[in-house]
């Protein structure tokens, strides 16, 4: 207001204010606010009118009124005054500064999901956005009957429940096919396979998984009789290499997995617990004395995890989260069939990528340069890009191919992968590199814009995968069976070129 009364002190401000280019028009409807009854409404707008006058008495001198010269208008000074005031009041309103508007975190994460789903923003952030970028609106920073208010809780939750209740019905639906499947007398192995390809209902997960493993046999009447006897050859396994005193050649291999285990995502209660460990190295130990070609290898501990947590959901309560479980509170049967089953699936798993880690590792490494012929194939920007800052494709690729991704992504989204590796019929041995493909193409935008050496490589390990859900993996998966398909008949895309 100090500022308009400083504008109102220059005279050229009070020809400019008072004169107008128009000629007034006669019955021209003038405000009819009473300014003694304005003054007791509101004392501050009183106060800044008081202010006003004072410092402008001298434009309401009859003898000086420009503006009473130029129309035979007679204005009396009680209508100029409320002209004034209504100037003064309206002039108070649009300068002032405006209140920052700020979205809540539950809107931003409404709008998140919208997007997702492909449906258009809620019409609340739609107008919150309108009221962000136009400040001088008045309308902006009022709360009118029938505009949108800040309503926390109900608008989220309820999207939440239908989200919710849709993959819930989603998961219901699946799970009507899987269980007159998995209930036939001689079940039909191909059939489960493409019914688990894009992804297994949790509650038949476990025995699914034995299934598509092989470690449990099509027909209905002999799983049972399996299972027991599979279980108990794991123990007689456990008392033959591990609980008596071991041989001075399997030392190094105790002792390397011994180290490892701790290591294990450490971000992960569960896997710190002194049981969940022991019953990993037990598994890994006999898995290593009884495949000596390859014994064991730095990151197979990864590869246990998937089968372990399927297994231990299967006897855990509804509602409880695995992460801070604790698994000593299960009966010594229950630890033992989830040892057992987890070794027996992760030996069936092994054996047809065995390659990968024998001598060297050689396997792993011809997968890597199929990866790089691959991808200069489908994307020779992204490679030339790699290439031109020194990105050995060995550098970051062999994790993946190591570990199957399960280091790159988080283990829910680990355990979708994995129903989709467990349902390819040829064991998944190709099939993963076209997953590898399809993962680094994913993140091509990011590592474009990536102008050094430390920065790409700090992307390709670090990648930001830690939201992702069931729907990316399902995008993934999708991605690297086109790229399979694309390349089926076109085998030499595959054979590594000799420079």
């Amino acid at each position: 207001m100090d500022t308009i009364g400083d504008n109102f002190t220059n005279s050229d401000a009070k020809v400019s204010f008072w004169k107008k280019n128009t000629k007034a028009v006669p019955g021209r409807p003038s405000p009819t606010n009473n300014p003694r009854e304005s003054r007791q409404k509101n004392p501050m707008s009183s106060t800044s009118f008081q202010d006003f006058q004072e410092s402008v008495n001298d434009a309401w001198d009859v003898g000086d009124d420009e503006f009473c010269m130029v129309s035979d208008v007679k204005i009396s000074r009680k209508v100029a005054r409320s002209a004034a005031l209504s100037v003064i009041n309206s002039h108070q309103h649009t300068s002032s500064v405006p209140q920052q508007f700020s979205i809540s975190e539950e809107k931003k994460i409404e709008a998140m999901q919208s997007l997702a789903a492909g449906r258009a923003p809620s019409t609340f952030l739609i107008q919150c956005e309108s009221e962000v970028q136009s400040p001088r609106s008045p309308a902006a920073h009022r709360q009118y009957p029938g505009k949108p208010h800040m309503f926390r809780g109900a608008t989220l939750m309820d999207k939440s429940s239908t989200v919710g209740k849709d993959s819930a019905d989603s998961e219901m639906s699946k799970l009507e096919k899987f269980q007159p499947l998995l209930e036939t007398s001689l079940l039909n192995l191909e059939d489960l396979r493409q019914l688990s390809w894009s992804g297994v209902p949790i509650r038949v997960r476990p025995v699914t998984w034995r299934l598509l493993s092989g470690y449990l046999p099509a027909s209905l009447e002999r799983r049972q009789q399996v299972l027991v006897r599979k279980r108990m050859d794991y123990c007689n396994l456990v008392k033959q290499y591990y609980d008596t005193e071991r041989d001075e050649a399997y030392q190094e291999t105790y002792r390397q997995i011994h180290i490892d285990i701790p290591r294990m995502s450490p971000l992960i209660a569960l896997f710190q617990q002194k049981t969940v460990q022991e019953m990993f190295e037990r598994i890994l130990f006999i898995w290593a004395i009884r495949h000596p070609a390859s014994g064991y290898v730095q990151g197979m501990n990864d590869l246990v995890t998937p089968f372990y947590i399927v297994f231990l959901q299967e006897v855990m309560p509804d509602g409880v989260d695995f992460d801070n479980y604790d698994v000593s509170s299960l009966s010594k049967e229950q630890r033992d069939i989830i040892e057992s089953d987890s070794f027996w699936c992760l030996a069936k798993f092994l054996d047809g990528i065995q390659d990968n880690y024998i001598f060297a590792q050689l396997g792993i490494q011809h997968k890597v340069n199929q990866l790089k012929e691959l991808i200069q194939r489908i994307d020779g920007p992204l490679h030339q890009h790699l290439q031109n800052h020194g990105v050995d494709y060995l550098q970051f690729s062999f994790r993946w191919m190591n570990n199957l991704l399960t280091r790159e992504l988080p283990l829910r989204c680990t355990i979708r992968l994995w129903d989709t590796y467990l349902a390819e019929s040829d064991g998944f041995a190709s099939f993963q590199l076209y997953v590898c493909a399809a993962f680094l193409l994913n993140w091509r935008r990011e590592l474009l814009l990536e102008r050094d050496f430390q920065g790409l490589m700090l992307m390709l390990q670090n990648l930001p995968t830690q939201n992702w859900s069931d729907s990316e993996i399902s995008m993934l998966v999708a991605e690297a069976y086109r790229l399979k398909f694309t390349f089926a008949d076109a085998p030499n895309h595959l054979q590594t070129t000799k420079r």
